[in-house]
């Protein structure tokens, strides 16, 4: 009995149901689909000056590859360098020590290579230049197309003297 009254409510009820179905929007997917896409890789050009013995630049450099972003980064930046965006947001930096090593680094990653000592083992002899370090943070894409590497000049995740900065840390002797 019980049964055939709650079968009786269901039937009942749902033939008075209203249709919803006309007023659900589906938006068209594919235009957020492309919005989303990267850029195609691309080749950048070192500017005049961009590596640089600076102490400030150097000092902003590591401050990027040692950080995630500016409302949780270890201390302040150093001068040249805020907490903040352009648009007031929390800065975005590097956080290069989640996969890379380098001197002095803590909590170091191994999933990228380790940059101990780059400028003797692959500056001073020859078997990369500076143009290959700031290509490689710009858009490492270039020579691997599997990079597990941000995006950073491509994207506008930094300013390209962002990644000149990041790029004179990395070739300055520690």
């Amino acid at each position: 009995m019980k049964k055939t009254v709650m079968m009786s409510l269901l039937v009942g009820a749902s033939l008075f149901a209203t249709d919803y179905s006309k007023v659900i929007t589906h938006p068209d997917a594919s235009k957020m689909i492309q919005k989303d896409l990267l850029a195609p890789p691309k080749v950048f050009t070192m500017p005049a000056g961009c590596i640089t013995t600076d102490p400030d630049a150097i000092a902003r450099g590591a401050y990027i590859f040692h950080n995630l972003n500016g409302k949780k980064a270890k201390k302040n930046p150093p001068k040249g360098l805020s907490r903040k965006n352009a648009k007031g947001k929390p800065k975005q930096y590097g956080n290069c020590v989640a996969c890379h090593n380098i001197e002095g680094a803590k909590g170091a990653g191994n999933i990228g290579p380790d940059l101990t000592d780059y400028k003797e083992n692959f500056i001073d002899s020859g078997g990369r230049d500076h143009q290959f370090v700031f290509q490689k943070i710009a858009d490492a894409r270039i020579d691997n197309p599997d990079t597990h590497m941000t995006i950073n000049l491509t994207t506008k995740l930094f300013t390209p003297r962002e990644i000149c900065d990041i790029a004179s840390y990395i070739v300055a002797p520690k």
